[in-house]
C-alpha cells in the first residue's frame, strides 16, 4: 500500500507561464486522496492533474496521498492533512462520500469534496459527471462506425448513466444495431474485463466501449491487435491509436477541480450533491479518429452544440 505524502512545487518558469495567480481567499492548502496511485495514466492522474492547476492558479501547497482505500487510513491522512493546515479535501472517488459523511463532522473547518455519493453534511460536497450523454454520442459514433452492426460496452458497474446513453446513442444513429451490455462488477478487474471482450469477439462486435478507467487501457490494447474500434473513457485515450479509438468521452477532472477550489475560495461552494455536464466544458468528447468521415463529425458537432444550448439529446427532439 502506498503511504506517503507529497508536496507539489511547480517551477517558476510554470507559474510565471500561466499569469499571475488569483487570490486564494478562503482557500489555504488542498489535499487530495486516492484509493490507489496518481500514476495509473486515467482516473488517479487526473486527479493529480487537478492539484496542478490549483497550486499554479492560487499558488498554495497541495498534497496528495495514495493507497487510501479503508476509512481507518483515511481517518489518519485526514488528521495529518489538518495538522498540516489544510482546509480543502478532495477524495477522489465514490467510496469517500460515505468516509467524509463520517469523519466531517469532527473537522468543521475543512470542507471535504468527494464523487459520486452522497454528500450530507454542511462541510460536504459530492460531485457527479452527468454521464448519459456523453454515452450517447460514444454510442452514436459506435454505430455509425461498426460494419457488423454489433457493438458492446464493458462497464464496472449497472448504475453507471453511460451505459444506457451509449445503448440509446445506437439505436438513435441506426436501429438495426445490437448493443451488448456486461458489467465487471469492479472499476479495476482487467481479467474479468478481458474474458468478456473475448466472449464479445466471438460474437462478431467490432466496436467496444469499455466504461471502466482500471480496465480500459488492456480492452483497448486487445481490440487494437485484432484491427478493431473502441471509444475511450474518461481521458482523451487517442494516443492508444487513432486507427483505434474513434473518439472518446472525456470527464475534465483537472478542470472540474479547479472550479471548486475557486468557488470554495470565494465562499460559494454549495454541500450536497453538484452534478455537471456539457454545458459546464467539463465532459467532452476527444478527437476523431481520422477514419471517421468529415460528414459524420460535423453532425456530432451540431448534436452536441445543440445539447449544450438546450439539454436535448437527438432522440428527445
Amino acid at each position: 500500500m502506498w503511504n506517503r505524502f507529497a508536496v507539489i512545487f511547480l517551477s517558476l518558469i510554470l507559474l510565471g507561464a500561466c499569469g499571475q495567480p488569483v487570490t486564494a481567499g478562503k482557500l489555504k492548502k488542498v489535499g487530495l486522496l486516492v484509493p490507489e496511485t496518481i500514476n495509473d495514466q486515467v482516473w488517479g492522474t487526473k486527479g493529480y492533474k487537478g492539484m496542478l492547476k490549483i497550486q499554479s492558479q492560487f499558488n498554495i501547497d497541495v498534497y496528495y496521498k495514495e493507497g487510501m482505500d479503508t476509512e481507518s487510513v483515511v481517518k489518519r491522512a485526514v488528521k495529518e492533512l489538518d495538522q498540516k493546515g489544510v482546509n480543502l479535501i478532495f477524495g477522489h472517488g465514490a467510496e469517500f462520500a460515505q468516509y467524509f459523511n463520517d469523519i466531517s463532522k469532527d473537522y468543521p473547518k475543512i470542507h471535504f469534496v468527494s464523487f459520486n455519493g452522497d454528500a450530507k453534511n454542511k462541510n460536504t460536497t459530492s460531485l457527479n459527471f452527468k454521464g448519459h450523454a456523453m454515452g450517447f454520442f460514444g454510442g452514436m459514433t459506435a454505430a455509425h462506425m461498426s460494419k457488423t452492426h454489433k457493438i458492446g460496452v464493458i462497464a464496472a458497474y449497472e448504475w453507471q448513466p453511460e451505459v444506457e446513453g451509449y445503448y440509446e446513442g445506437a439505436m438513435n444513429e441506426n436501429k438495426d444495431t445490437k448493443v451488448s451490455i456486461q458489467y465487471v462488477g469492479n472499476w479495476d478487474d482487467q481479467k474479468k474485463a478481458n474474458e468478456l471482450l473475448e466472449n464479445m469477439l466471438k460474437e462478431g462486435i467490432d466496436v467496444v466501449y469499455p466504461a471502466g478507467d482500471g480496465f480500459n487501457v488492456p480492452v483497448i490494447e486487445k481490440m487494437k491487435e485484432h484491427g478493431l474500434y473502441v471509444i475511450g473513457y474518461v481521458s482523451d485515450q487517442s494516443d492508444l491509436g487513432e486507427s483505434t479509438v474513434l473518439t472518446s468521452t472525456i470527464q475534465q477532472v483537472d478542470k472540474l477541480y479547479e472550479l471548486i477550489a475557486k468557488q470554495y475560495s470565494e465562499g460559494i461552494l454549495k454541500s450536497g450533491n453538484l452534478s455537471y455536464d456539457f454545458k459546464d466544458d467539463v465532459i467532452t468528447l476527444g478527437e476523431f479518429s481520422p477514419l471517421v468521415d468529415k460528414e459524420f463529425i460535423k453532425k456530432m458537432d451540431r448534436e452536441i452544440k445543440n445539447y449544450k444550448k438546450t439539454g436535448k439529446l437527438p432522440n428527445q427532439e
